[in-house]
Formats: structure tokens, sequence, C-alpha cells
């Protein structure tokens, strides 16, 4: 994995997944807005069902397997991260929470991340500011202003493609500035585990005002 990487994580249950289609729209959003380092940018899309059993294991024997730590390494080795989930019972997937729950506590500080999530309605849609946000802003993960959610009217139907469009190429253009600040500084001053002043502009001020 180089260090202009993009990483996509489907927490997607299902075959085909609309979580899956989603975060594929954010990611191509994101390379065509990734102007300065596409040419060099590795996109590697991970389907989090395939880990469930080993992110079970990691859970009972504090410990990953050689493929899961091979999977965590790519996330934590990232230039950015695009992190999409269903939503269940107004809140995300077990097995959503459980991956995250078995990375280091500070791998994830400073790296840019976009959150993107999918439901029946879009009722749900608050999932995203209420229970996952908080979850990478405890992490000082770099979260970008915008999330994208997607009900399932938003698939096909007839009100389906503008309004949801908009979002994808905003929360992509915030994504790839970010990665853009996150990979010059890396190259000037490869410190792990730093957040930069202008990573937290990038990001927004809203996140100033959440717990970290």
């Amino acid at each position: 994995m180089t260090n202009k990487s993009l990483v996509v994580i489907s927490a997607g249950l299902r075959q085909p997944s609309s979580t899956r289609l989603l975060a594929d729209q954010l990611a191509a959003a994101v390379r065509a807005n990734a102007n300065d380092i596409a040419s060099n940018l590795e996109v590697e899309t991970i389907e989090l069902r395939d880990t469930a059993h080993d992110v079970v294991n990691n859970l009972l024997v504090g410990y990953p397997s050689p493929s899961l730590d091979a999977v965590i390494q790519k996330v934590t080795e990232a230039s950015g991260l695009i992190i999409a989930s269903p939503v269940f019972a107004a809140s995300v997937s077990g097995m959503f929470k459980s991956f995250f729950d078995v990375i280091e506590k500070d791998a994830l500080a400073g790296k840019p991340i976009l959150l993107a999530a999918t439901g029946g309605t879009p009722r749900h849609a608050l999932v995203l500011e209420n229970v996952i946000r908080p979850i990478f802003i405890y992490l000082r993960a770099t979260v970008v202003p915008t999330a994208v959610f997607a009900a399932t009217e938003d698939f096909g139907g007839a009100s389906s493609g503008g309004a949801l469009s908009e979002r994808v190429d905003r929360a992509a253009r915030e994504l790839a500035q970010a990665m853009k600040i996150y990979v010059s500084q890396k190259a000037e001053a490869p410190s792990e585990g730093t957040t930069s002043f202008d990573l937290h502009l990038a990001a927004g001020s809203r996140d100033a005002h959440l717990p970290g």
C-alpha cells in the first residue's frame, strides 16, 4: 500500500448491497476530485462481511489473525478512508462497530475520513451524526463535514439522482482536499498520530464542538 491510498470500507451484509453501491459512487467521486494525487492514488475496497469471523475471534482472543491484521494495516496506513454502513434499529451494524473496536485507539488519529450510511427511509439519516460521527471523533480522525446518507428511494426511484449526487460530490471534494493536505504533511513530517491545524480546518469547525 502506497502513502497515496484510498481505502473504502463497506459494511453491507448482502450481495448486491446498496451500501457497497453508495461506497463505490463516493470512491469514484473522490478519484475524480483528487487531481493532485490521482495519478498515484491506489483505491481498494474492503467488504467487512469477509472479515466477520476473524473480527469475532479477535475480540475473543485479543489478537488478529494474519488476514485480519493485513486488512487493519491497509486501513491504518491509508491516506484517506470512505466508511459506509447500513443502519439497523437506529444504529450501525454490530459488525461495523466490532471492526473498529479491534483497531488500536490512536491508529486513525488525524486520518481523513468520509462517512456514509444507507437505510430504508430518510428518517434514519441522523444516525450518521448521532452514532457514527462520534465514534470517529473519539478516535481523533479528521472527519469531513459532509456525511452522505442514501435511503432506498435514492437508488433508481423517481426522486433519485439530484440531491444525492450533489451531496456525494461535495463530500468527495472535502475528502480529496483533506487527503491532499494529509499526504503533503506526511511527506514533510512523517510522524504518526498527529492531527494538524490545517486538517482540522479542512474538516470544518463543527468537530471542535464535539467530544474528542
